[in-house]
């Protein structure tokens, strides 16, 4: 009963506090993305501080001595919207997600996602969402921008496994770019298909960089897969 009741408590601050940073977000259009990716930065930590506070949910994190000083690719396990939010507070760097193009609809946060200038898809076009993720991929990353890309598409309750496509290596691969594999626990906190929020800590574990160079997307693929999924044996347990 408690755990509803704290849950239904952060629901309300989150409803309150998004508007009132998206609509500053959304002023700051015309403006020099930096400017953009601070709101959403402080959009974050706010959402994190209420989530602490109401739900008892914090996170650690390791292996950010692997972070390349270069842009790169993040290939990272998928279990909850947490990772969505805790992304631009967890990584020092500006950030670009491939995400659905039908977020963009959600009132507030998604005209919020279309501000920072995201990269949407429509999963269902096939070889066209892997060629958008491929060419405006690499103009992030010209840009100083590094991309995050979960490789199974959809988010995974723990323990489980699904296919990792390749767009993400290809673009790596394309832009020789160095990947940044990511595995994490948040799906034990924040539940794929249940409201409630469990207090505990959530772990995101950075794996070492994966270097691109004279590699076909499928071997960059098959590594980031074989290091998180071996992760993910302790980290779902935890």
């Amino acid at each position: 009963m408690l755990t509803a009741v704290r849950s239904v408590l952060f629901y309300i601050g989150l409803g309150v506090v998004t508007p009132l940073f998206a609509l500053p977000l959304l002023a700051a259009w015309p403006l020099p993305f930096a400017w953009r990716e601070a709101i959403a930065r402080g959009w974050c930590h706010a959402v994190l501080g209420w989530l602490r506070l109401t739900c008892g949910i914090r996170h650690r994190v390791e292996g950010l001595e692997h972070l390349p000083r270069r842009p790169a690719v993040i290939l990272s396990k998928h279990q909850s919207a947490w990772e969505t939010i805790a992304f631009r507070t967890v990584f020092p760097v500006h950030l670009s997600w491939v995400l659905k193009r039908s977020l963009f609809r959600i009132p507030f946060y998604g005209w919020s996602l279309k501000a920072l200038q995201e990269i949407g898809i429509d999963r269902a076009s096939g070889r066209e969402a892997l060629r958008q993720v491929e060419e405006r991929g690499q103009s992030h990353l010209a840009a100083g921008r590094w991309v995050v890309v979960f490789p199974e598409g959809t988010r995974m309750a723990p323990g489980e496994t699904g296919k990792y496509a390749q767009g993400g290596a290809r673009l790596a691969a394309a832009a020789e770019a160095p990947v940044v594999p990511v595995a994490l626990n948040s799906g034990r906190r924040w539940g794929r298909d249940d409201w409630r929020k469990h207090p505990g800590t959530i772990t995101v574990r950075i794996g070492p960089t994966i270097e691109t160079a004279a590699k076909s997307a499928a071997v960059v693929n098959r590594e980031a897969r074989d290091w998180i999924e071996a992760q993910q044996g302790e980290l779902d347990q935890a």
